[in-house]
């Protein structure tokens, strides 16, 4: 009888929670219908561009034809995931993408925060907004236009590699030598988002109270020791979410790039797993094989972000969530 009791008491609860809910949300549709209403573009969006592809990752399992299209096509489980950890290619392309973006975090991730905390000491404003002009400019220039300049830079005949054939004793471009991609690819990157990214961390220096620095000044603090107990801890939530969402895409090297610079001759460091995917999806048109290589950089790629989420908050108690 007691146990007919509590089950009872616990139905009339959740139907009082589901009534509360449901009048709840209807107050609320009432009162606030017209944004209910713009909303449905961003919904309708994301719905169909961003999850309704999703439905596209069972290819991964399948071996794809277009003529039976992806839910009609033969299944065969986990033979392509197989087939890349068994290649040859599997070694090459995780340590090749690991190293390129394992050093692009170690020497990119800093240079945007430098560059804010420079800037940010500078009293001229006219000089500051100059440099911040300038050094966003990149982040709008075409990739196109980027590689081209960059090709051109590092050729046999250009500025770079003149002066680096010089010291070494090569003659032709860098780009031939496998050796010298992922500096001239993480320099490059560098000067290109170094500007763009700093905005977040120029945002997050002016939330900065004041008197913070002026308790400092008071205390004999000079500006670089304000800069280690003031600024730095007023910006190290902005650093760690940041941090967290670079970790997360850590497999996310981009092709675009890659592919515009890279040739057979450095395939050995160059080649990573988007521009492979690209090369067997879209040149080799072997569809399955190369989402079942994207879908295993996704997967690594969520570890990373939940993993790196969670030792933030472990530790620094700051998390996206």
């Amino acid at each position: 009888m007691k146990t007919n009791r509590l089950k009872a008491s616990a139905q009339r609860a959740d139907a009082l929670t589901k009534t509360t809910l449901r009048k709840r949300l209807k107050k609320d549709f009432s009162r606030n219908y017209e944004l209910y209403f713009l909303a449905i573009p961003i919904v309708l969006y994301y719905l169909y561009f961003c999850y309704k592809p999703m439905l596209g990752a069972y290819m991964a399992f399948t071996d794809y034809s277009p003529k039976d299209g992806i839910f009609g096509s033969t299944f065969v489980g986990l033979k392509h995931f197989k087939q890349f950890f068994g290649s040859i290619y599997f070694k090459r392309l995780l340590s090749n993408t690991l190293i390129i973006s394992g050093t692009s975090i170690v020497f990119g991730f800093p240079a945007p925060i430098i560059l804010a905390l420079i800037i940010n000491e500078v009293r001229n404003k006219y000089f500051c907004k100059t440099v911040q002009t300038i050094s966003y400019l990149p982040h709008f220039i075409s990739m196109v236009v980027i590689c081209s300049m960059i090709k051109t830079f590092v050729s046999d005949t250009g500025v770079v590699g003149s002066l680096v054939n010089s010291i070494t004793g090569g003659d032709s471009s860098l780009l031939n030598n496998p050796k010298y991609f992922v500096p001239i690819y993480v320099i490059s990157e560098i000067w290109q988002e170094m500007g763009w990214g700093s905005i977040v961390y120029f945002s997050a220096l002016m939330g900065i109270d004041q008197q913070l620095y002026e308790a400092a000044a008071i205390d004999g603090a000079g500006r670089w020791k304000q800069t280690l107990h003031v600024t730095l801890p007023g910006i190290m939530p902005t650093i760690v979410v940041m941090l967290i969402l670079r970790l997360g895409s850590i497999l996310g090297v981009g092709y675009e790039k890659i592919i515009l610079l890279y040739n057979e001759a450095i395939y050995s460091t160059a080649d990573v797993i988007s521009t492979f995917v690209y090369r067997k999806g879209l040149l080799e048109f072997n569809y399955s094989y190369s989402v079942a290589v994207g879908l295993f950089n996704s997967v690594v790629s969520m570890i990373f972000l939940f993993g790196s989420n969670w030792l933030s908050k472990r530790v620094q108690d700051t998390a996206l969530w």
